[in-house]
């Protein structure tokens, strides 16, 4: 029996994290305050016909950009030359009326000193960010000030400061809305009564009593940021998240999305800017939580939610993904089930076909082909990485490593690292042998470059794998997972560290670990199948396989394998069809021949097993035009031709596959048997009454190919066919791997 197809190394399949669960308390926050968002809803639902921007989940991160935080600019004095404005101003956002946009403005104390800190959040000055915005904060007291200055501390780096605060209590004016800038949006009485709500505190010394921060009694209507602002909520549970406090950032969020069943959120409510809205963002990182703390189910949901409720958050995408979260049939339907037109308008056709080429390239081979030449041909997106990381995922799941090498090798040319591609682009080097030197050598340059990043670890254990050297793989995988426990290629090598190594009960261990960690693909447990079958425990085999198969119905290799165990059960039936279906499936997915003889020769020796001789010469003859110096299909062919009674010519193909393996006993013995079937063999051996003996070999035979129970009336008839038709007939030769046994029954 041919061996299996190698198993293939899904090196591009992230893993869902299994990490420390930290202390599910509900008290690891101070009880002087919650952080539960229902005060939010319950603020959001209470305001009637005031619909606060700042707290509408149908909003982006922030409704009003950094200029627009700025308060209403002073009118330039009469007499005045020109005042230089920045570059910025020109795209501030306030509405005026037709009669005041010719007019000139002059900038105040606190507009310049906001653009300061615009300019140094653009420029990546952090610190110089949050001096100038904690000046401002003091002279305005302004809640959209407050949260650009948490934006500074949280781009610094300055968690916890980002975090107190968020989460202090903050006096601001009274009015309309608990944040009244984005009013200025507006026109007529609100936006003058927004601009008379901001004008006062814009020239008042820093202490003023109109607004300030504390916790005093008597300060005017404190409260916190995180309780009037959406934004605010979010930024604050990306603090803790950053600072490792796990249980207190899902209570900032809250374990369920809060505007879930209010009427204000939902798939079908698009963005009021057009941009990303809010809640998606919070409910990717409720996520993200679950799957720190190992509720893998909920961070699904998490998941799914987020990109339910916009399609382009792209980050919920990427994780259901890549992470293998959904089934091949599950992907696909949530995929073209998503309110494109709601989220995207115009570019609901782009964003659909950019998430179709992600998925796996298991089933729909026609819409992801047609999906990738619409992006390149309406959309020119030929050169572009993600796009030709959509070709080169199709190729390599094809096992085209030469192909999908040279995309690769393109992207790495544009973008030096990409992320998603790196992990093919090891692999292909893995699989091609003479690619070996220029592994080492990429190692090596990431290994310097970026020490830090676990890719660079990864390739160094996939050089060691390359080189056979079982032990010291396995130790750079597990420095790779360790360093970054979602990264799904040092898993799964790792596994493979022990198969090719022949720790087939390590093997299996190591590939049920990925097969819980990924619950939405099923090589880990075709893998298991596959190590099972090694080991000839046939029933736990069968049942990793069809787990599989129950997963994923179209991936060849694992039909294959199906194919393999009926074929070691006796059913030879069942296996042809299996390993039919198998070749069907390669020529769908456009494989290279050369990956498929294995199950050409499976296929092959099932039709011998029925009899099937001709069909049996006819796909040994198709392996040996692929690949001619193919030990196991000359072996089988010679075989063949024993059994059709072709003993020269089943001598001549004996003696190929010694040429190709001269250690095989097996062949040595088929090929000693022949030859003593040409020479001098006894009758029953050579007569020529091939149909009454195929009769009696398919009836009566043993497993190891045996005739027995030949009666004193079939051999005399055999003895008069033989001098009927003269010594040097023959007739077929049945068994595998050793001569044929003829025994006359008496007893009969």
């Amino acid at each position: 029996m041919a061996a299996s197809t190698p198993p293939r190394a899904g090196f591009s399949m992230p893993p869902v994290p299994r990490l420390q669960s930290p202390s599910h308390t509900r008290n690891s926050i101070s009880s002087s305050f919650s952080l539960g968002p229902q005060s939010l809803v319950q603020s959001l639902m209470a305001s009637g016909t005031h619909d606060s921007p700042a707290l509408d989940p149908n909003r982006s991160l922030l409704h009003a950009s950094p200029l627009q935080s700025s308060p209403r600019p002073q009118r330039r004095r009469q007499g005045l030359g020109s005042v230089s404005r920045h570059p910025l101003a020109n795209d501030h956002q306030m509405r005026m009326e037709p009669d005041e946009e010719e007019e000139d403005y002059e900038w105040g104390r606190v507009d310049r000193m906001r653009l300061w800190r615009h300019d140094a959040i653009t420029q990546h000055l952090y610190t110089t960010a949050a001096f100038w915005g904690d000046k401002v904060l003091s002279f305005t007291n302004d809640p959209n000030d407050a949260f650009w200055l948490a934006q500074s501390y949280f781009l610094a780096n300055q968690y916890a400061r980002a975090e107190q605060l968020l989460t202090r209590p903050f006096a601001y004016a009274q009015t309309d809305s608990p944040i009244v800038e984005p009013m200025l949006n507006g026109k007529g009485k609100g936006r003058a009564d927004a601009l008379a709500a901001l004008e006062a505190p814009v020239d008042k010394p820093p202490g003023s009593p109109f607004i300030q921060l504390g916790t005093d009694a008597g300060d005017d209507n404190p409260q916190r940021l995180v309780d009037i602002s959406i934004s605010c909520r979010y930024l604050a549970a990306q603090c803790q998240v950053r600072q490792g406090k796990w249980p207190e950032a899902l209570e900032t969020l809250g374990e369920a999305n809060p505007w879930r069943n209010t009427g204000k959120s939902g798939a079908n409510i698009p963005n009021m800017d057009g941009g990303i809205k809010l809640d998606s963002s919070m409910c990717h990182l409720r996520g993200l939580l679950m799957l720190k703390m190992n509720r893998t189910d909920k961070a699904k949901e998490c998941f799914l939610e987020a990109l339910l409720l916009d399609v382009k958050n792209y980050e919920a995408f990427d994780v259901l993904v890549t992470g293998e979260m959904m089934s091949i049939d599950e992907e696909w339907e949530v995929i073209q089930s998503l309110s494109y037109a709601e989220h995207a308008r115009d570019e609901a056709e782009f964003v659909k076909m950019m998430y179709t080429i992600r998925l796996k390239k298991y089933k729909h081979f026609d819409e992801m082909a047609l999906a990738r030449r619409r992006l390149v041909q309406e959309y020119s997106l030929i050169d572009n990485p993600d796009v030709l990381h959509g070709f080169a995922d199709a190729l390599y799941a094809q096992f085209r490593w030469a192909d999908c090498f040279a995309i690769t090798s393109r992207i790495l040319a544009l973008v030096n690292v990409h992320p998603a591609s790196m992990p093919l682009h090891v692999a292909c080097m893995h699989h091609m042998s003479y690619l070996q030197s220029k592994l080492f050598m990429l190692a090596h340059e990431l290994v310097d470059k970026e020490p830090e990043a676990a890719m660079s670890w990864y390739a160094v254990g996939v050089w060691y794998l390359t080189r056979r050297k079982w032990a010291d793989a396995r130790k750079f995988f597990s420095k790779t997972s360790l360093m970054d426990p979602r990264f799904a290629p040092a898993w799964i090598a790792f596994a493979h560290s022990f198969a090719l190594e022949g720790e087939h009960d390590h093997a299996i261990t190591a590939y049920s670990t990925c097969a819980r960690l990924f619950q939405g693909t099923h090589l880990p447990l075709m893998f298991v199948g596959m190590e099972h079958i090694r080991l000839s425990h046939f029933d736990a085999a069968d049942d990793a396989l069809n787990a599989a198969y129950k997963m994923c119905d179209s991936d060849p290799l694992l039909v294959n394998e199906m194919g393999v165990m009926a074929y070691n059960r006796g059913n030879y039936e069942k296996a042809v069809k299996l390993l039919e279906r198998a070749m069907e499936l390669a020529s769908v997915v456009q494989s290279s021949r050369t990956q498929w003889v294995g199950t050409q020769v499976n296929l092959g020796s099932a039709y011998r097993k029925m009899g099937r001789l001709q069909d049996a010469k006819r796909m040994y003859q198709q392996v040996l035009e692929i690949d001619p110096r193919n030990g196991g299909a000359l072996a089988y062919l010679g075989m063949v031709y024993h059994m059709s009674d072709e003993l020269d010519q089943a001598i001549l193909t004996y003696h190929e596959a010694l040429s190709v393996d001269p250690t095989n006993q097996h062949v040595l013995d088929l090929l000693n048997v022949a030859l003593e079937s040409n020479i001098d063999s006894p009758p029953f051996a050579r007569a020529a009454g091939a149909e009454m003996w195929n009769a009696i070999v398919k009836e009566r035979h043993d497993a190891r190919g045996r005739v027995y129970g030949v009666t004193p009336a079939e051999a005399a008839l055999l003895q008069a066919e033989i001098s009927r038709v003269g010594p040097n007939a023959g007739l077929p030769m049945t068994g595998d791997d050793s001569a044929m046994d003829l025994s006359v029954d008496s007893t009969r």
